[in-house]
């Protein structure tokens, strides 16, 4: 499940309060290039309204994070697409590629990222994380570890985090499905 923002929406509102004003706002090229990516993207009715800043929630259907609700922050920069977006994980998980801060490592935010990609590329990777999680290359490396050496503890340490309210290790996990 994906919650964005109603593009025609938005953009409706900045050409009425850009007329009322009497100003005529120019789109960057970033905010161009972000309206096709999204244009792209098969939207459900509710959405939030900010063309920048917006939110995912990712549930995965199959793994060991099935059952779970994460969301992500995206805060797409004015010169996107030559600079990736920034993601966050709003939601507190125990994940080999996501950090307890909720800092995500995935290659194209980072070194990998190219101008041709998009949020919709950004929005696969991350769901590819709760299927494929990576313990080579950690940012959590106690998950890492535990993923690596013992499968059925870090299936069972995931499902205490989604399930919540239960300590993994030296970590409270609240809960997320």
């Amino acid at each position: 499940m994906i919650r964005l923002f109603k593009v025609k929406e938005k953009q409706k509102e900045i050409e009425a309060n850009t007329k009322e004003k009497g100003l005529v706002k120019k789109p960057s090229a970033g905010e161009l290039r972000l309206h096709r990516d999204i244009s792209e993207l098969n939207l459900p009715k509710a959405c939030k309204n900010d063309l920048m800043n917006f939110e995912v929630t990712i549930e995965p259907d199959e793994g060991y994070y099935i059952g779970g609700r994460f969301v992500f922050s995206f805060h797409v920069p004015i010169i996107y697409p030559h600079e990736a977006p920034k993601v966050k994980c709003e939601t507190k998980i125990y994940h080999p590629n996501i950090d307890l801060e909720g800092n995500v490592c995935l290659n194209i935010l980072r070194e990998d990222w190219k101008p041709v990609l998009n949020i919709n590329t950004v929005i696969y990777g991350l769901s590819h994380l709760f299927t494929q999680p990576n313990y080579e290359d950690p940012l959590n490396h106690e998950a890492a570890d535990v993923l690596r050496d013992d499968p059925e503890l870090f299936q069972s340490n995931v499902r205490k985090a989604i399930d919540g309210r239960q300590w993994v290790g030296t970590d409270y996990f609240p809960g997320c499905n």
